[in-house]
């Protein structure tokens, strides 16, 4: 039984919670099903992210269709919890790290999810890469409070000061298959008197490289504008690659074969 696993489990640290508190959502989580799952608040209070106890009312997730219900608790339905989305924590069957932030950024303050998120990274609970995966993946399902996750990630990012995750990832890929690294948030030239400033620029060539984030969903105006910005470098003998975050996140090998290609381009002019 999952009981016998409470004081084996995450050897060296202290459980987040009682093993009476155990026993009563073991006991909830056999009663519901095979394919329950501590998910939310509940799940994050056992991997444990900061801020987060295993408190009551509990959550649960059960795929959808199954007609179960604990009162005073929440039993949340699915149609999509693949494996990669589940683990055990504490003898316990939970959603993973990873998932349980993405189903916490429905609810819960951008402050809590930074404090989760923040202390999940620092804990080696997920990385930014895997995480941006199952956002590409989550997101095509229709999973609400994905933009707010993004905008917490974009917040973290500011706060460190460095690049952004998407140029700090495409700067990862050039240096995994030898490739030279480009200078970055370089101004290059002006469109009706304002400085067009691209994301990556290789030196010496004229190979330019726009990372297009998380959130390219553009207005008609932005539209507008980034047709001239590119319009404007093509104009002046630029050669301007786009990538969207789900290229880079999803085919990388495409990425790094179009930088290839665009710099042999460049040799052979």
């Amino acid at each position: 039984m999952a009981s016998e696993l409470f004081l084996l489990d995450h050897r060296g640290k202290k459980p987040p919670l009682s093993y009476q508190r155990f026993l009563e959502i073991e006991d909830m989580i056999h009663g519901l099903g095979p394919d329950a799952r501590c998910s939310g608040p509940l799940a994050a209070g056992l991997h444990p992210f900061d801020g987060y106890l295993p408190r009551k009312p509990y959550h649960f997730v059960l795929q959808r269709g199954t007609n179960r219900h604990r009162v005073g608790h929440y039993v949340h339905r699915t149609l999509y919890l693949p494996p990669i989305d589940v683990e055990t924590a504490w003898g316990l069957p939970v959603t993973s790290p990873t998932r349980t932030l993405i189903d916490l950024a429905v609810t819960e303050t951008p402050q809590a999810l930074t404090a989760a998120l923040d202390g999940a990274l620092r804990d080696g609970l997920t990385t930014e890469t895997f995480l941006h995966s199952r956002i590409v993946d989550l997101r095509g399902r229709g999973r609400y409070g994905i933009p707010k996750l993004l905008a917490v990630i974009e917040g973290l990012e500011a706060s460190r000061g460095g690049h952004s995750w998407l140029e700090r990832r495409y700067l990862e890929l050039l240096a995994e298959h030898g490739l030279p690294r480009p200078d970055t948030q370089v101004a290059l030239g002006r469109r009706d008197g304002h400085l067009i400033r691209v994301d990556c620029h290789f030196p010496r060539t004229r190979v330019v490289v726009e990372l297009l984030g998380y959130r390219y969903h553009r207005t008609e105006l932005q539209m507008n504008i980034d047709a001239a910005r590119v319009n404007r470098l093509l104009l002046d003998g630029f050669a301007v690659l786009q990538f969207p975050y789900e290229m880079v996140v999803n085919h990388p090998a495409k990425v790094v074969a179009d930088t290839i290609e665009a710099l042999l381009g460049e040799r052979a002019a």
